[in-house]
């Protein structure tokens, strides 16, 4: 199974302006997907569709996701608006106010959560949201579990976009996570690609379709504007997860039309042929051994 990350659309940030550069640059990514060898299974938005919240914006998102072969699930950002988005996209489930669901698939249960709180730009989770969260993952003990949400609860090493490992929405989430086994966690909100062990649970942040932001690691003070850089025009990115059967591989992809040094021909047939058989003699051996 394979699953598709994009992030961070924040359409609408030239307002008025349907070929702004974040639209170009979200169909860049679209295309992209369009035209992979192995088509998705499904897409993940992992918030900050819009940039501003406007219905405008939502309207132009779900047009250019209308013709997608695949099915699309979103999720909401700091910048989103959840009645705004509801309006483009009236399917949207509404508990207890949050935009979190539930996507079922036999090998794995996707779950969206809502960590936006209007009043901030980092991450919220209130008793309600935990409560939500503790009932559907006590609903499948023990089976493989993807958790989408747009804020990382992580510190990121960048000053101005990062999560304390104190903040009451961390530790809340942290709580009803447990000790259980099996969960992963992918998220968007940093506009970079960062990968990384939370509390022994695998978390992927995508790198997003708007423009990255910069990494720059030294600390920050607020009061002294240094000059550094804060966004960089580096490629569109994306991300694809793919189920194994036993775990999740992550590939965090920068979009581009790059130079291709080698393709599969008659010169690399004996290199990819000697891996594959590399690849598959434990198989023979066992299968040999067992009769």
């Amino acid at each position: 199974m394979l699953i598709a990350q994009l992030t961070d659309l924040h359409l609408g940030f030239e307002a008025g302006n349907p070929e702004e550069l974040n639209a170009r640059r979200l169909n860049i990514a679209l295309d992209w997907l369009g035209n992979l060898a192995v088509t998705p299974d499904m897409l993940f938005l992992s918030g900050d569709l819009a940039d501003r919240g406007e219905i405008e914006s939502y309207e132009r998102l779900r047009d250019k996701i209308r013709a997608l072969a695949f099915p699309v699930y979103l999720c909401v950002g700091n910048h989103d608006d959840r009645a705004a988005l509801r309006h483009a996209f009236p399917h949207l489930p509404n508990v207890n106010g949050f935009v979190q669901y539930v996507v079922d698939r036999p090998e794995v249960r996707f779950i969206v959560l809502d960590t936006m709180d209007d009043s901030l730009h980092g991450g919220a989770f209130c008793s309600t949201r935990a409560a939500w969260l503790r009932e559907q993952l006590d609903a499948v003990p023990g089976k493989p579990v993807m958790m989408v949400l747009h804020h990382p609860p992580i510190e990121t090493g960048i000053p101005w976009m990062t999560s304390g490992p104190m903040e009451p929405w961390v530790i809340a989430l942290d709580a009803v996570i447990g000790d259980r086994p099996g969960v992963t966690l992918i998220c968007g909100h940093i506009h970079r690609s960062i990968t990384t062990n939370w509390r022994g649970r695998m978390l992927a942040i995508s790198p997003s379709t708007a423009p990255q932001v910069a990494l720059e690691m030294a600390p920050i003070d607020a009061e002294r504007p240094d000059a550094r850089r804060m966004i960089v025009a580096e490629a569109p990115g994306a991300a694809l997860h793919l189920w194994t059967g036993e775990t999740f591989v992550t590939h965090h992809v920068s979009i581009g039309d790059y130079p291709v040094l080698a393709r599969f021909d008659d010169k690399l047939q004996p290199l990819v042929r000697s891996l594959r058989d590399e690849h598959d003699a434990p198989y023979v051996q066992a299968r040999a051994a067992h009769g």
